[in-house]
This record gives structure tokens, C-alpha cells and sequence, in this order.
């Protein structure tokens, strides 16, 4: 009895040690820029502390918007009875679909009249995953190859930036580490998880805070055959410069003479607007349209996170424009085998919002007005900034805070600046200088504007 006892200890020893040192061998992450700007904010117990790394808009009162059409028609689908919760299809609500593609692409699209564009319903934040697996190994098992994904990446000329140092012309530098990277963050991570190898064409320079067009010229003509390229199409995250018209136009004659596959992130339509850089939704998409009308072949990510403020539905769609009909048949066939292990049906909720929203003229126009009273505030909350810092004699040229558009502004402030703007001012923004202009208010300009005065003035 004894011996069995003492066996039946034993044996419970080791059966707790075994099951004890699965997860207990878990390495911690490294640390994540955004994130720990997050939490230490988060963190900090000061009453007056500032967040303005959040890409998300706000009020004057510092609260997030609900768009009134956005009430109106969630309360419209609260009042039908015939709406049911039921699952979608796999690749979503089909009306949702038809009116985003439209959105983007156009009333007089010619590829949708031809049937030659697919468009799946997706989660905002998986958009753009979903649409790299097309590359990864679902593009590497159709074409033979898997390419690399070149990313937009401030770097000036002859700079060790974002990835480390990138020789003019060449597309060997792979992202290293917690560095700020001058795209949206998610976008090296998610092509990384992928499976791609991610590389870096030069898009900003810090001299002028303005784009460094010649060199992303240079660099997509260096671009291996078949690669995909990532471009945003207005609105660019986190710089806030945009080419011109006639820049795009260049842009899109080089990656089709390449035979480059061009990935646009259109998760700011109509923030063009809100900033005025264009004044429309057809404008705000017609960097895209280039794109389509030639005939070639394009991906889009497209979110109705900021548009339509719905940040928490995570709702967002991918189009995949094609050379066919035949084409586009075959690639929504292998998209919904993506989608089905991941997540096999989106929600309907957000979906619903927006479906109800574009479908309806008057609830379509009240969007567009709400739209423009966001557009003025952010532009308020430009100009405010900029004459508070000139009224503070702050050294440097700051006009780039009122040239920029989007929800952002790239303030030129150094790592080092910003983290003493959070240590002693209790400001928190991005490490690279990144800030949310949709973040501020009239009340915390003249605090943001003490700060950078101060960092700048005392801190090189």
C-alpha cells in the first residue's frame, strides 16, 4: 500500500512537471514600438496626459464619433424584422461587396461591367493578410515563385532608416527589429507572417518632409519581375504626402513596365476628403483608377474603420482586379479556400451598416455631410497647431504640418524628443514623431505646442 501510494505521488510529480513545462518555456516578445506607447500611456497616472498616437478620429471633447447615419441605420436594421443573424457566405454579404467595389472603383467601372473584379467581404484588420496569402503560398503554388513585397519606407538618400541601410537601387534589406517603420506598422508584420520577404523602396525624405519621388522611381525599377509593390492610395500613413496626379501617373507606367503587382491599402478614402487634398470620393480614388483602367491587374485593401468611424466592427472588403473573366472566376475560388480556415464566415453587423448606408441617397448625402464637418475640424486642428508653434518661436519650418493631409502629421521630432515629450510633458506619440491630428482638440493644442517648443529648444 505504501509503495503504491508513494507511486501514485510520483507519478503526479511528473505528470505536474510535464504539463507545467509547456508554456513555462515562452520567451517574452520583444518590445513593440506601438504598443509600449500604448501601455505607457495607458500607465501613466498624470490627469492631463496626451495620447496622440491613436489612428482613430475624436471629438473636441476627445471622444470617439458615432456618425449619426450610422445610428440611423443600425436602427433602421433594428426595425426589421427580417433581418435575421444568421451566417454569411464565405466570401460575405454580396451587396456589401458590389457597392464597396463601387466605391473604389466607380460607377462606370469598366472591369466590373466585364466581370473581371472580385470582391470579398473581410475583417478590416485582415484585409490586407488575406490578400498577401494570394501571394504567399496560394500565388507561389498558381505562378511557380514567391516575390518579395516591397514597402514604402521614408529613407533619405544615403540614411540608415526603417529596415537599416538601403543602397539606391538595390532590394536587399530585410525589416529588422522594433525600428519605426514609415508605413502603416502592421503592413511588414503581416507580409513577414506570410511568408514574404519584405523590402523597402525609398517614398520619404526627412531633408525636405516631403516625398523623395526620384528615388521611388529609382528604386520600383530595380524591383524583381512579379513583386508586389504596397501603395496607399491617398492619405499615406504615417507621412501624410501623397504623390500628384501626375507623380501616380509615373508611378503606374513604371510597376506596369516591370510587370510589378501593385497592392494599394485604401484604408483612408474620403480622409483625403476630410483633409480637403482632393474634395471628393471619386478623387479620393483616383490613384486606383489608374491603375484599372489600363486593363491590369491590381489588389485593394479597402476599411471602413475611419470613413464611416466604425472601428470596432472591423469591417473592410478586398478587391482583386483582374485580366478576365476567366481569371477572376479561378481567383475566387482559391480566395474562398483562404478565407474558410481562417475565419469562415465575417460578421454581419458592419457589414449591414454600411450596405444600408451606400445603398440609400439621403443616408448616403447626410454621410458625406458628417464627413466634411470631421474634414473641417482636422483641418482647424492643423492650422491651430502650426500658429501655436510659430507663436511659440519654435526653430524649424512647420509649414509641412499644414502641407500634409490625412490623419496624420509627421512632425520631423526625433525619437529621442519624444521620449522626453512623454517623460516630461506626458505626451505620448509614435517613437518615429508620428502624430494624430484627428487625436487633438483646442484644448490640447497649446499643451502639444508647449512641448515640441521645448523638446526642440532643449533636446537635439
Amino acid at each position: 500500500m505504501t509503495v503504491l501510494f508513494f507511486f501514485q505521488i510520483h507519478c503526479r510529480l511528473i505528470n505536474h512537471l510535464v504539463m507545467s513545462s509547456i508554456l513555462s518555456n515562452v520567451l517574452p516578445a520583444p518590445e513593440d514600438p506601438v504598443l509600449s506607447v500604448i501601455f505607457a500611456c495607458r500607465d501613466d497616472p498624470c490627469p492631463v496626459k496626451l495620447n496622440v498616437s491613436a489612428g482613430a478620429y475624436r471629438t473636441e471633447e476627445g471622444k470617439p464619433l458615432v456618425l449619426e447615419v450610422v445610428r440611423k441605420a443600425e436602427q433602421q436594421l433594428a426595425n426589421d424584422l427580417s433581418c435575421d443573424k444568421g451566417y454569411l457566405p464565405i466570401d460575405g454579404l454580396a451587396d456589401f461587396n458590389k457597392l464597396s467595389a463601387k466605391l473604389t472603383l466607380g460607377d462606370d467601372s469598366h472591369a466590373v461591367e466585364e466581370n473581371r473584379v472580385v470582391t470579398i467581404q473581410c475583417l478590416s484588420a485582415i484585409t490586407g493578410f488575406l490578400s498577401v496569402h494570394l501571394r504567399a503560398p496560394g500565388y507561389a503554388k498558381w505562378s511557380g515563385g514567391r516575390e518579395a513585397a516591397h514597402v514604402n519606407t521614408p529613407r533619405g538618400r544615403g540614411s540608415n532608416s526603417g529596415g537599416g541601410h538601403l543602397s539606391r537601387g538595390s532590394f536587399t534589406t530585410r525589416l529588422r527589429g522594433p525600428v519605426p517603420n514609415p508605413t502603416w506598422g502592421n503592413h511588414p508584420f503581416i507580409f513577414t507572417l506570410a511568408g514574404l520577404c519584405v523590402e523597402y523602396f525609398r517614398y520619404y525624405d526627412p531633408q525636405t518632409r516631403g516625398l523623395d519621388f526620384e528615388g521611388m522611381l529609382e528604386d520600383l525599377g530595380a524591383a524583381p519581375s512579379g513583386a508586389i509593390v504596397v501603395l496607399q492610395s491617398c492619405a499615406h500613413n504615417p507621412t501624410g504626402i501623397d504623390p500628384t496626379l501626375e507623380q501616380w501617373e509615373k508611378i503606374r507606367q513604371i510597376v506596369r513596365s516591370k510587370g510589378l503587382l501593385p497592392f494599394f491599402d485604401n484604408a483612408y478614402q474620403v480622409r483625403c476628403t476630410t483633409t480637403f487634398a482632393f474634395g471628393n470620393l471619386d478623387s479620393d480614388a483616383q490613384s486606383v483608377r489608374m491603375f484599372v483602367a489600363d486593363g491590369g491587374e491590381c489588389l485593394i485593401a479597402q476599411s471602413f474603420a475611419k470613413n464611416m468611424g466604425l472601428y470596432g466592427e472591423r469591417i473592410g472588403a478586398l478587391t482583386i482586379v483582374c485580366t478576365s473573366q476567366d481569371v477572376a472566376r479561378k481567383v475566387h475560388s482559391q480566395v474562398l479556400l483562404v478565407v474558410r480556415p481562417m475565419y469562415l464566415s465575417p460578421p454581419i453587423h458592419g457589414a449591414s451598416i454600411v450596405t444600408t448606408i451606400l445603398k440609400n441617397s439621403d443616408m448616403y448625402k447626410d454621410w458625406t455631410i458628417e464627413l466634411k464637418g470631421m474634414a473641417d475640424r482636422i483641418i482647424s486642428m492643423r492650422q491651430q497647431l502650426y500658429e501655436a508653434i510659430q507663436a511659440r518661436g519654435t526653430p524649424g519650418d512647420w509649414t509641412h504640418i499644414i502641407k500634409q493631409i490625412g490623419m496624420f502629421s509627421f512632425t520631423g521630432l526625433n525619437e529621442k524628443q519624444v521620449r522626453w515629450m512623454a517623460k516630461e510633458y506626458h505626451i505620448y506619440m509614435t517613437y518615429d514623431g508620428r502624430i494624430s491630428i484627428a487625436s487633438l482638440s483646442s484644448k490640447t493644442v497649446p499643451q502639444l505646442a508647449d512641448a515640441i517648443h521645448a523638446a526642440v529648444t532643449r533636446i537635439a
